[in-house]
């Protein structure tokens, strides 16, 4: 990854240590894949968890203070509460499944059904990936590290600019970006 490395002592500088601060246990990683299966009440993720009931209210509370679940009145029943994913919360679902996929690959073998796939083609979604500016996919050897005043500068001195990013339904794979234009 070049010749800089993370300063590893200085939590502060990489949010690698913030994410384990608000999500690095099992529980709150099984409450946030319940809620993306549709889950929002405490009694259907206590019964479909199968969790105590204190460590549910605690990682619940938790996550709620972090932003990445609201909790918000029921419309049908004002008294009951409801657990939603905010932007936040939704954001995390890259890492979820990149997860996913690394257990799946290296974990006990398994035959996953129902099977996770794309709404449009209904064909399996493909491994999580490292996605350069432009929509490349990048492999570790591809990464680097450098200085933020040095950002586009590349080793024979041209200046890169930035993409604009890629966007839903956007292809990542650049030959089949072009063999569909």
């Amino acid at each position: 990854m070049g010749e800089l490395r993370e300063p590893l002592r200085e939590l502060t500088v990489c949010g690698l240590p913030e994410a384990l601060e608000v999500m690095g246990e099992r529980w709150s990683f099984m409450i946030l894949r319940a809620s993306f299966n549709g889950l929002h009440h405490f009694e259907e993720f206590l019964t479909e968890l199968g969790i105590a009931r204190n460590i549910l209210s605690n990682r619940l509370a938790k996550l709620v203070e972090h932003g990445i679940l609201d909790r918000q009145p029921c419309a049908e029943d004002r008294r009951r509460i409801e657990y939603r994913l905010t932007e936040k919360g939704f954001d995390l679902l890259p890492a979820m499944l990149a997860l996913r996929q690394w257990g799946q690959k290296y974990g006990a073998e398994m035959i996953e059904n129902p099977v996770l796939v794309d709404e449009q083609d209904r064909l399996p979604i493909g491994p999580v990936s490292i996605l350069a500016h432009d929509g490349r996919i990048l492999g570790p050897q591809d990464l680097w590290l450098t200085k933020r005043e040095d950002l586009g500068k590349r080793p024979d001195g041209t200046v890169a600019e930035p993409g604009d990013g890629l966007k839903p339904g956007d292809f990542a794979d650049l030959d089949r970006r072009q063999a569909a234009e």
